[in-house]
């Protein structure tokens, strides 16, 4: 898919690939007719604010759009605003079809899905332990309408523990909150509440705070090490301190500071990364971070080769997991379940006798494995019939190895409308053709940069055929 698209014709200043994300949810992912030009996306976008950049997606080969565009904002709330006020609106007096306005993911992500809102409208912040709810409010109202405001407590004493939630109504009055708010607060938005319940989530991020801040002003930031910082050369790559949790989640800690760019650049040797994030502690010089992974098998893999790794030289990093409230056993399970489900597919795909006997599952009539990702998947619906027009075309790339075709059929069959999903013989990869361009716009958004069953998918779309039928040969 080449992103090389329409930019700022009015001049001005147009953002690097590395501050596309800053500030972080800053862009707009918009679904437009392809006879959309950039200056009416200029005209109806630009009374939202400062744009930096506006860029249209086009075929590389035929230089006409795709019908997507991005749209870069000097600040999220003006993304946010343009977000809530233009999606499933008409630019033009002519136009019959709405489009679709989301917050463009972040590009270390790997994925261009839309942004909910519950993971735009809950801040959570630092407060003094002497704030009640009501003080919270007060202060946070001025940015807009607030659904609820909530303060971490301790679960025996009742004492607050200096962190709390505020939910607004809308996501730009959450990003207006974080831009202007006293800086003392930290202000960031909230994890979303879909995989683990209040009470675990509350859990996490005082087990965050901790790390990171302590109980006191100024604080040990190395509480796996002990309470003094010359303790921090100390590593046993197999002491498990304990019961120590495990998640998908990691805590590292370097007593010199690091970048954005270099956590990632460290971590992302291990595949699977979601995102990471570096986190400043204002009464110290250590960098502290968190990283996260797309499934549990990569941050336990991380964790135990990464902890005690010299980063710069002579500076060892410290890697920890962070509780966030999962239950160890069900991911050890799924991680398991995972790597039994990739092997099989492997084998599959390296070696096609063994498909009769995956299918049929011996003499026991058991299935291929069923799916295992994280994502959340719509119900399975209907194929379209095989002699449907073709409205668009995905391409898929599979890393490491291709999915078997049932499984992949059950896949993108849940985005309604699909004709037929197939994969190109000795390659890591196949297409899958849609009736409808909005069923497989809703397939990109879901699945593109996603692990299922082991593998990584890439989904995007595919350029135009070039005589298929008669090149390309199919494996079912």
């Amino acid at each position: 898919m080449d992103e090389a698209g329409s930019s700022a014709s009015g001049g001005g200043f147009r953002p690097g690939v590395d501050s596309l994300d800053e500030p972080p949810n800053s862009r707009i992912f918009l679904v437009i007719s392809k006879y959309t030009p950039e200056s009416v996306l200029r005209e109806r976008f630009s009374p939202f604010g400062e744009i930096q950049d506006i860029w249209v997606v086009r075929d590389k080969h035929t230089k006409e759009s795709k019908g997507i565009a991005f749209v870069k904002f000097a600040r999220s709330s003006q993304a946010c605003r343009a977000m809530e006020e233009m999606h499933g609106q008409c630019l033009g007096p002519n136009d019959s079809k709405p489009i679709k306005v989301f917050i463009a993911q972040s590009r270390s992500s790997g994925s261009h899905r839309d942004v909910e809102d519950e993971e735009l409208t809950r801040i959570f912040v630092m407060i003094p332990k002497s704030y009640t709810e009501e003080d919270l409010r007060e202060k946070f109202k001025v940015y807009g309408d607030i659904e609820y405001c909530s303060i971490i407590k301790n679960k025996v004493t009742g004492e607050s523990k200096g962190l709390g939630y505020v939910r607004y109504l809308k996501p730009s009055q959450a990003a207006q909150a974080i831009e202007n708010c006293d800086r003392s607060f930290r202000a960031i938005l909230a994890e979303p509440k879909n995989k683990a319940s209040e009470s675990s989530e509350q859990d996490y991020y005082s087990n965050m705070r901790q790390e990171a801040l302590g109980h006191e002003p100024r604080v040990n930031m190395f509480p796996f090490v002990g309470e003094q910082p010359s303790e921090f050369t100390s590593f046993d790559k197999n002491d498990n301190r304990g019961q120590e949790a495990i998640s998908k989640r990691l805590s590292v800690v370097s007593r010199v500071p690091f970048t954005e760019e270099q956590l990632f650049s460290i971590f992302d040797i291990v595949p699977g990364l979601e995102y990471c994030e570096v986190q400043r502690d204002p009464y110290s010089n250590y960098g502290h971070g968190v990283v996260q992974y797309f499934n549990v098998a990569s941050a336990i893999y991380a964790k135990y080769k990464l902890h005690g790794f010299q980063y710069p030289p002579g500076n060892r990093i410290g890697v920890s997991f962070i509780d966030d409230g999962s239950n160890a056993t069900d991911l050890l399970r799924k991680m398991a379940t995972q790597m039994v489900a990739a092997q099989l597919a492997s084998m599959v795909w390296n070696n096609p006798s063994q498909q009769q006997f995956l299918q049929f599952g011996g003499s026991s009539g058991t299935q291929l494995p069923q799916i295992q990702t994280d994502v959340v998947l719509p119900s399975c619906k209907k194929k379209a019939p095989p002699e449907t027009p073709v409205k668009e075309r995905l391409f898929i790339v599979f890393n490491p190895h291709p999915l078997p075709l049932d499984v992949l059929e059950d896949i993108f069959c849940r985005f309604g409308n699909l004709i037929e999903v197939y994969l190109v013989s000795g390659k890591n990869v196949g297409y899958a053709k849609y009736a409808d361009r909005i069923s497989a716009n809703d397939a990109i958004a879901t699945l593109h940069g996603k692990i299922l069953n082991g593998v990584r998918l890439k989904v995007m779309l595919a350029d135009s055929p070039r005589e298929e039928s008669n090149k390309r040969q199919r494996t079912y």
